[in-house]
């Protein structure tokens, strides 16, 4: 499926791929996911686009006979702390997942977890390196601490709650709807509450009976600030993304007082990425799966992703194989 300008719906269509060059593979793709990234995209919202463009970041496949699975993260560089200056994320520039068939570098190439059916492999790479680096590599998230997810929901999230559970930690849950804390729930969390309350911070601690001591936080905005005040001493609060827009109100004296850390992340290294998939292979951890279309229907599958109404990834199957 590809996308032909700004601001428009993808469209089926074939475009000549280039041959690889050194290092580089085709992967014939069974299944691919989306997102929110993807819905961005389509709206201009990222700097060097050039169309016709095939989005996708996420993808899994079959390379010569052996089942793959893709890390989406091109050129990270050899610095495991921070990316490259060349680095890019699969979907943009370079063609995408919404696809039958996409070109990367051989080095992105891994083994499926064969636990994982071909859609949860596909929906695993975004998101499983996301959480998994927002946790485990800048979070330090240790057996028995208590986290809180704010936003539960998405990809991110979701995965986020797996890896919490697997790690037997208390997980806590925010959204602004019932129904995903109670999903959030029935997959293991203790307990959310409705970040649309005024008081949804006392709430939240009342509940828990206690402080945090790792917060994932892909929100930002006006309900940020609130958290300092009910983080454990030597707490974390790892942010990967800001949909709710710019933070207000920070208290410099609750961050240093309690010698907080506050961390950003992006996505994550070749070595985050293997070792999540170590850790879900170990667990036998399958992402939460939402939805599922046909490549077909990418469009109404960005539907159900830009309006927020799915409970884990929303997910698109490869006719062609």
């Amino acid at each position: 499926m590809i996308l032909f300008g700004h601001d428009m719906a993808l469209e089926p269509g074939e475009i000549t791929p280039t041959m690889p060059g050194e290092g580089e593979v085709f992967v014939q793709l069974h299944a691919a996911a989306l997102n929110k990234r993807d819905y961005w995209i389509t709206k201009g919202k990222y700097p060097g686009i050039s169309y016709p463009l095939v989005l996708g970041s996420d993808g899994a496949g079959v390379l010569d006979g052996r089942e793959v699975i893709i890390n989406p993260s091109i050129g990270w560089g050899d610095d495991p702390e921070y990316f490259a200056k060349d680095f890019t994320i699969l979907g943009l520039p370079q063609n995408g997942t919404f696809s039958d068939l996409v070109k990367v570098p051989e080095e992105n190439i891994y083994d499926k977890p064969a636990h994982l059916s071909w859609v949860e492999a596909a929906a695993l790479p975004v998101c499983g390196v996301t959480a998994y680096r927002a946790m485990m590599t800048r979070g330090r998230a240790r057996i028995g601490e208590r986290m809180l997810i704010t936003g539960i929901g998405g990809g991110v999230a979701t995965m986020a709650l797996l890896f919490g559970v697997a790690l037997e930690m208390e997980v806590w849950v925010t959204s602004s709807s019932d129904e995903k804390i109670a999903r959030a729930i029935s997959h293991g969390a203790k307990g959310g509450v409705n970040y649309t309350a005024d008081d949804w911070d006392k709430e939240l601690v009342a509940k828990a009976g206690g402080q945090f001591d790792l917060v994932i936080d892909g929100a930002g905005g006006k309900g940020f600030s609130k958290m300092a005040h009910f983080m454990s001493p030597r707490g974390r609060i790892v942010v990967y993304g800001g949909t709710s827009g710019n933070i207000d109100g920070l208290s410099p004296q609750r961050i240093f007082w309690k010698q907080l850390d506050i961390l950003g992340t992006t996505m994550g290294s070749p070595e985050d990425f293997e070792r999540m998939l170590d850790f879900v292979s170990v667990h036998k951890i399958k992402p939460i799966i939402s939805h599922v279309f046909p490549l077909e229907q990418a469009n109404e599958a960005m539907e159900i992703m830009t309006n927020g109404a799915q409970f884990g990834k929303v997910c698109l199957e490869i006719s062609s194989v």
